[in-house]
């Protein structure tokens, strides 16, 4: 009985997973410098991939996260600095036949009262929307997987009199896929997105010399958020070093720290 049950929960999972197949196609974040009144288009590429036909909603939340692993979808206006009343969509419903590829579009239009210098956001969440067909003659548990996506509208207004504000957070070294990374959690506490790269040069701690200088990939950072850079530092063997962290975003802003790193073997 248990071994029957297992091998309809993996079938119902593998057909689940079959059925799983919108996909945006241009980005998961979308970024616009604005003005006072102006009118900003844009659009959303969409895929079915798969082999049935999806209903596909779209609607606007606000979006929030911390290094901590939090990640927040909530409802407009509770970001203060939301631009989901800016937002219009030509739809919110959309049936995309199998294989079928389409554009939802949307525009940004600013108020005209707009003061405050710095970034403005939300999220435009697009969802597979899953037909209730109940069947009684059916027991069991069904399940269904849904992959639904969260896309970035950032706006900058007048960001020449705004700007990030880099701190460090934690530093820690974890063992990942035997990969010694160091992992550096940094948060914007200013007013304007950014994307900042976190980088580290490691000395010998007892002659002082350099070793070697490694980065993370830049990732975008919000306004009062924070994350995890990683940083693969495989190639320094185990030892106690000096080092200096630095954080660096694409205006070459930089933030540095000075730490002492201990790898270990384990």
């Amino acid at each position: 009985m248990i071994k029957r049950i297992l091998l309809s929960l993996i079938f119902i999972l593998q057909f689940s997973f079959l059925k799983a197949g919108i996909v945006v196609l241009n980005g998961l974040s979308h970024s616009y410098q604005v003005e006072n009144g102006k009118v900003y288009k844009g659009k959303i590429e969409i895929e079915n991939t798969g082999n049935q036909s999806q209903n596909v909603k779209l609607f606007l939340q606000d979006y929030s996260y911390q290094s901590d692993g939090t990640i927040y979808y909530s409802t407009p206006h509770t970001n203060s600095k939301t631009n989901t009343d800016w937002i219009t969509m030509n739809t919110n419903l959309i049936t995309l036949k199998a294989k079928q590829k389409t554009e939802v579009y949307y525009e940004i239009t600013v108020p005209n009262n707009l003061s405050e210098p710095g970034s403005y956001w939300s999220v435009i969440m697009v969802e597979p929307v899953e037909d209730i067909k109940p069947n009684d003659s059916k027991q069991g548990v069904s399940i269904t997987s849904i992959i639904r996506y969260a896309i970035q509208i950032i706006t900058d207004f007048d960001s020449e009199k705004a700007k990030p504000d880099l701190k460090f957070e934690d530093v820690k070294i974890e063992k990942e896929e035997g990969k010694q990374i160091l992992k550096v959690a940094i948060a914007n506490k200013g007013n304007l997105y950014c994307k900042p790269t976190a980088n580290i040069e490691i000395y010998n701690k007892k002659t002082g010399e350099k070793l070697g200088n490694f980065s993370s990939q830049a990732s975008g950072l919000l306004p009062q958020t924070s994350k995890y850079f990683y940083i693969d530092i495989s190639k320094i063997p185990p030892e106690k070093y000096n080092a200096v962290l630095i954080a660096t975003d694409e205006e070459e802003n930089a933030f540095a720290l000075n730490v002492e790193l201990e790898v270990k073997n384990d």
